[in-house]
């Protein structure tokens, strides 16, 4: 439906009461720009609700989700300030499952 070429998370937590504006903003303040065919994710403190703001090249797209039990997979503070994914992984974060596994993070650096 919506074109996405990459995905970025953004580590630190956004509130979720922020609307189109308050994500662009943050975009722009963590990530630089908000580049047309990019999603960038948010999540609240408890990492049970997620915004992905999207340019479609138009406009933008402000999606929101919300788990009623459990709580998103998300990245830690010492990922940096944000994180790239891949659609798998995206796909695999909004349904609940650990993201991390999926990609270039599942290898074994060190043994």
């Amino acid at each position: 439906m919506i074109r996405i070429d990459e995905v970025w998370m953004a580590v630190e937590p956004l509130d979720m009461r922020a609307g189109i504006d308050t994500a662009l903003a943050r975009v722009v303040s963590v990530f630089g720009d908000a580049r047309m065919h990019h999603a960038y994710l948010f999540a609240n403190r408890r990492a049970n609700r997620v915004k992905v703001l999207v340019h479609d090249g138009f406009g933008l797209w402000l999606c929101a989700r919300r788990l009623h039990q459990g709580r998103f997979v998300w990245a830690t503070d010492d990922s940096g300030l944000k994180v790239s994914m891949t659609a798998d992984q995206l796909n695999a974060l909004v349904i609940g499952l650990p993201w991390r596994q999926l990609g270039d993070l599942a290898r074994i650096r060190m043994i």
